[in-house]
Order: C-alpha cells, then sequence, then structure tokens
C-alpha cells in the first residue's frame, strides 16, 4: 500500500529505486508531460503557487505507468505544506450553489403564494356579474278581479343588467270600504332573475300602460316608468324603489278621461328633461284635447289645447312622428290618421306666438297636406284605419307607416307620405310583428288572420315588396294572441306565436286539426334558415293575453316573458300567471315540428348543430316595438 502511494504522489522524470533503471527517452518524454502540465494547471488554477503546481491534479503517467498500465486515482491522506486542498475549494462551490438554489426557489414559491393571494381577493371581493341560472320560471300572482287590459313591460330596474318586469293588475279585492266603485289596482315589479318580488305600489285605478325610459338620456338619473291610468291617472314611478315621482292633477283633464297612453316629446320647455303629451277625450268624441306635461315635475306646461275632429272607427294613436329634417308631429285619429305639428300644439298652449328653434322646423312634403282651409290639421290617410305603427326605414334616420285597416295592409313613406305597397287581405285584427325574414336586411312583418272558425293563418309578408313570402294555417281557437320576435347576431329574426298542438310529422290534408284540447296553447318559434320546420318551446293553459322579449346581453341570450289569464272556475276570479322561458335553453330542449317534407331530408342532429350556435342581439327594433305598444 505505501508503494502504491509513494508512486501516485512522485512526480514524472524523477527516478525511483522501485522504478528500476534510468531511460534517456522516457525522461525527455516525461520533461515534455511536465511543462504541458504546469501550463495546464497555470490556466486552469491562475498561476504557480511558491514555484510548484498545486497538488490535487491527476499526475501525467510516465512511461513505466504506461507499460504497467493506468493506476486507479486515489485520495491523499492529508494535504501537503503548502498547497490548497482540492476538497476545501469543492465544499465553498457546493456551498455557493446551494444558497442559490435556496434563494431561487424561495423567489419562486413566494411568487406562487403572492399569486393564490391575489387570485382568491379577486374572487371573494370582486363580484361577478351575475349569471342568469334560472333560465325559466313561473310566478303566480293570485286571482285577480277583472279587467281589460295587460299592461306589460322590461326594464332593468336593480342595475343587475338583467331586464326585469313590470305589470299591473286589478286585485280580487274589492274593499268593504264606502264609496269604492271600483277595486284597487296595484303596479308590480318582478325580478327577471328568478320572479322574486322587486317592489309593488298601489294604484287609485286599472293602469292602461306602462312605458319605461329615460327622461334624460345620458344622465345618471335612472329609468323612470310611465303608467297611464283608463281614467285619470297619470304618474311616473321611480323603476328601482317604485316611490311615485309625480302625478298628474286629474283637475287639468277638465271633464275628459285620458284615451291613451302618454308619449314621450322632445323637451319642449327647455329644462333638460323630455316631456310628454296625453290625449284626453271629452264625453262628445269629435271633442279632443292635447295637454302637455313636464317631465320633470308633471305639471301642465300651458293649457289644454283642443281640436274637433270627424271621424268614426277605431281611435288611432296619438303617436310621435320625427321626420328627416327634424320636424315634430303628433298622428292621431278615428279611423282616420290626421297630423298636428307639434310646434301649433305648444304655441296654443302657451297662448304666444312663438316656439323653441327645435319646434320651428318644417316638413315641406308634409305642409302640403294641410286642409284647404290652411286648418293645423293634415290629412294623412283616412280608409277604416284600424292599427298605425312606425317602422323603420332602411338607409333612413326616419319610419315609415305601416297601416292596418278593415282591407289590407298600407306601407307608406315617411318622407312623402305616398304608398309603398298595398297587401289586399281581411281578418288582420291584430298588430304586424316586424323581424328580419330576407336578407336584404328591410323589416319584413309577421301576420296572424282569422281563417275560418278555430283556425288561423300565419303568414310573412316581405316589407320590400309586400308579398307574401311564408304562410302556413294551424289550429287556434283565440281570436288574438301576442306575436313576438327577437334578432340574432347573423342580423335575422326569429318569430314567436302561439297555436294549438300541431301533429310532428306532415299531414297530406290540407286542413291542420288540432292534437290536443283547445285550452292547451303552443308557443312555436320560426326560423328564417329553416322555414319547413316550427320548433314547439312550450305549452300554456288559459289564455296568454301579453308577451315580451328581452335580451341578455352578458350572455347573448333572450328571454320570453308572458303575461297569462288561467282558466277560471265558476264563483271564482282567474289566476294571473307571469313565466319567463330562456329561448337558447328552450331551442335545445324544443320538438321538431315538419310542416311539409324536404330535399334533403333535415336531420335533428343538424338542426341542433345549427341552433346551438345561434345568439340574439338587442336590437333598436325591439325599443320601437315596445314604443309602439
Amino acid at each position: 500500500m505505501a508503494t502504491v502511494l509513494s508512486r501516485a504522489l512522485k512526480l514524472p522524470g524523477k527516478k525511483s529505486p522501485d522504478l528500476g533503471e534510468y531511460d534517456p527517452l522516457t525522461q525527455a518524454d516525461s520533461d515534455e508531460s511536465e511543462d504541458d502540465l504546469v501550463l495546464d494547471l497555470q490556466q486552469k488554477n491562475g498561476g504557480v503557487k511558491n514555484g510548484k503546481s498545486p497538488l490535487g491534479e491527476a499526475p501525467e503517467p510516465d512511461s513505466d505507468a504506461e507499460v504497467a498500465g493506468a493506476a486507479k486515482p486515489h485520495i491523499s491522506e492529508g494535504p501537503t505544506e503548502g498547497y490548497p486542498s482540492e476538497p476545501l475549494g469543492g465544499l465553498e462551490q457546493k456551498t455557493t450553489s446551494a444558497i442559490v438554489s435556496y434563494v431561487r426557489t424561495s423567489v419562486f414559491l413566494l411568487t406562487l403564494v403572492i399569486s393564490m393571494v391575489l387570485v382568491l381577493v379577486c374572487a371573494f371581493l370582486i363580484p361577478c356579474p351575475p349569471r342568469d341560472l334560472h333560465s325559466t320560471w313561473s310566478r303566480h300572482l293570485g286571482p285577480q278581479g277583472g279587467g281589460d287590459l295587460s299592461p306589460l313591460q322590461l326594464a332593468d330596474v336593480n342595475g343587475d343588467g338583467l331586464r326585469d318586469v313590470l305589470l299591473s293588475f286589478v286585485t280580487s279585492r274589492n274593499g268593504s270600504a264606502v264609496g269604492v266603485s271600483r277595486p284597487p289596482a296595484v303596479l308590480v315589479c318582478l325580478s327577471g332573475m328568478n320572479g322574486s318580488t322587486l317592489w309593488s305600489s298601489p294604484l287609485p285605478e286599472e293602469a292602461r300602460d306602462i312605458t319605461c325610459l329615460d327622461l334624460m338620456p345620458g344622465s345618471m338619473a335612472g329609468t323612470i316608468c310611465i303608467v297611464t291610468g283608463m281614467h285619470k291617472m297619470f304618474s311616473a314611478f321611480n323603476a328601482t324603489s317604485g316611490k311615485a315621482i309625480w302625478t298628474l292633477n286629474p283637475n287639468y283633464l277638465s271633464n275628459g278621461t285620458l284615451a291613451a297612453p302618454g308619449v314621450v316629446l322632445p323637451d319642449v320647455d327647455e329644462d333638460g328633461v323630455r316631456d310628454l303629451v296625453v290625449l284626453a277625450v271629452g264625453e262628445s268624441q269629435p271633442d279632443v284635447c292635447f295637454l302637455l306635461v313636464s317631465g320633470r315635475t308633471g305639471s301642465p306646461v300651458g293649457r289644454p289645447v283642443k281640436y274637433n275632429i270627424v271621424g268614426e272607427g277605431n281611435l288611432i294613436g296619438p303617436q310621435v312622428y320625427i321626420t328627416a329634417n327634424g320636424a315634430v308631429y303628433i298622428l292621431f285619429g278615428f279611423g282616420n290618421i290626421q297630423a298636428v305639428a307639434l310646434r301649433d300644439i305648444f304655441v296654443q298652449a302657451q297662448n304666444r306666438d312663438s316656439s323653441p328653434p327645435s319646434l320651428q322646423i318644417e316638413e315641406p312634403e308634409w305642409e302640403k297636406r294641410r286642409s284647404i282651409n290652411l286648418s293645423e290639421l293634415i290629412d294623412i290617410y283616412s280608409d277604416g284605419v284600424e292599427l298605425l305603427q312606425m317602422v323603420k326605414a332602411p338607409d333612413s334616420n326616419c319610419s315609415n307607416l305601416l297601416i292596418t285597416t278593415g282591407q289590407a295592409l298600407v306601407l307608406l313613406r315617411g318622407q312623402n307620405l305616398t304608398p309603398h305597397w298595398t297587401l289586399s287581405l281581411q281578418g288582420l285584427h291584430s298588430q304586424p310583428t316586424p323581424g328580419y325574414f330576407t336578407d336584404d336586411q328591410t323589416l319584413d312583418f309577421l301576420l296572424q288572420i282569422q281563417d275560418g272558425v278555430g283556425m288561423k293563418k300565419m303568414m310573412v309578408v316581405d316589407g320590400d315588396s309586400g308579398s307574401v313570402i311564408w304562410n302556413y294555417t294551424a289550429p287556434c281557437h283565440l281570436k288574438r294572441t301576442p306575436t313576438t320576435s327577437a334578432v340574432t347576431s347573423d342580423q335575422k329574426s326569429v318569430f314567436l306565436f302561439w297555436a294549438e298542438g300541431l301533429p310532428a310529422a306532415p299531414s297530406n290534408s290540407d286542413v291542420i286539426l288540432g292534437t290536443e284540447p283547445p285550452s292547451l296553447h303552443h308557443l312555436y318559434l320560426l326560423h328564417p334558415a329553416f322555414p319547413s320546420i316550427l320548433l314547439d318551446l312550450a305549452n300554456a293553459t288559459g289564455t296568454v293575453t301579453a308577451a315580451e322579449v328581452g335580451i341578455n346581453d352578458l350572455w347573448k341570450d333572450a328571454f320570453y316573458v308572458t303575461r297569462t289569464t288561467g282558466p277560471s272556475s265558476k264563483g271564482h276570479p282567474a289566476p294571473l300567471v307571469v313565466s319567463k322561458l330562456s329561448l337558447r335553453w328552450a331551442l335545445m330542449e324544443g320538438q321538431m315540428v315538419q310542416l311539409k317534407e324536404t330535399t334533403p331530408k333535415i336531420g335533428r342532429g343538424e338542426l341542433r348543430r345549427f341552433l346551438s350556435r345561434i345568439k340574439f342581439v338587442d336590437s333598436p327594433l325591439q325599443h320601437e316595438e315596445n314604443s309602439s305598444h
């Protein structure tokens, strides 16, 4: 062992008694190897200490070692005096590496912990947007005590991004107090999320209409609900709290009675808040009067303005029409349509000759139609008018006039009041529903026409040409049922209507008989991409008296709200039910009704894939429909 150790420590080229005779050639080779080794060590260790090479490097094998074979490396028992030890340097390097690794690991773990804490803080402190988890709900409001109208309005009153439901009804508690001639009514707001009651306010009489809007656009004043009663009530309510903001003093209506819902006007008294106008009818029908009402205080803006009109039939309007030039007219009539400039009403109400600059604008094509005696009334249409609604004109900032008469459906150009098209038909008693059925971005119309006893014909009319582009006859014993539409992200509309049960497969007969009792009605959806298919989304017993479609902007969904009067038993008032249905959910769960065979045949899987990609968007069309009700 001592011999091996001494050979491992011995420098090459030196003579040792154990190595035998001295060999000059081996000595020369050893000298060269030694020089190379010294240079190597100087480069690696930065120089030579005490003129000697640092100990611990592997020696260059001498010639004898090469002949005998390479010797195995051995560790010396202790350091030689004056030379640094290799184990000490390695320990320092290992210690430094361990510290760096420890620091890196600590920094990584610290960063991870901070990130997790931030995520948890955000999750608990930042409120998430409310998700409409209750896609379908139904709320029984108990028995209602009669009432002829069914006002229904959608508006976001609590700021959660979901439109809530506002309605009014006559309660069944007719009261025992002396002098109570009519049962009291109530204005109720239901949460759009789950149907719970957000607030309710008593009303002195049955409500004719509820309109929710912002009277100060762009401000933080919030939504206001204007409620028009059947007789003299005209009030504004805070949509968030349900508190009354103001109520028009009924004495200002004189002996008249409110004949129609109040209409929103531009700001005529220049106080920064839009104003309103109401139409009151006296005991004799030709006597009508307009009353301008301040949107801020509910006080009259001047005195009532009376007109004596001639006409027979349904009351039309009043509706506000603003021309492309900015002229403002009020449309109204009895079985006909007449117009009066808002400027003329304002001048008479204020009893002065001047008016605000915004009211001084005139529309030449309209002014040409003034009566021969240059009266303030302008004749628009006089041929048995039953319904009037404003329809957005394509590529224009004004609207056209869609007029329903007993014999035809007429579209008048709003700019010059000339007919665009006329469709002859009879039996149309409900307002057409606008929507996009074709690809020309012109509003089309869904109609429902009475077609014999217990039958109803549904048809879609092209808004550009007035031709019928889709029709289907379905069983329905109800004379009127609400129809609605909703706009999708690809600028198409889905149309919704009610009818009795239809067979799932097409029938060879031209007469489609109901498959269920007449008391059960189904909600059907028509999509322009599949005109040969209807989707059966839901069913209801009783009578659906009102329906509205709202849009959930966050989840690109639409929801369908109905007001239904259930079947009444003898001696008991009919119950009132309000229901909400998510359309995207209903599309996936609905039953397919094949109206006719197609080639190639449309499969259920293909239809479901298409329906799953539908997204609903908010559209000015929805607001126009609400404002025309």
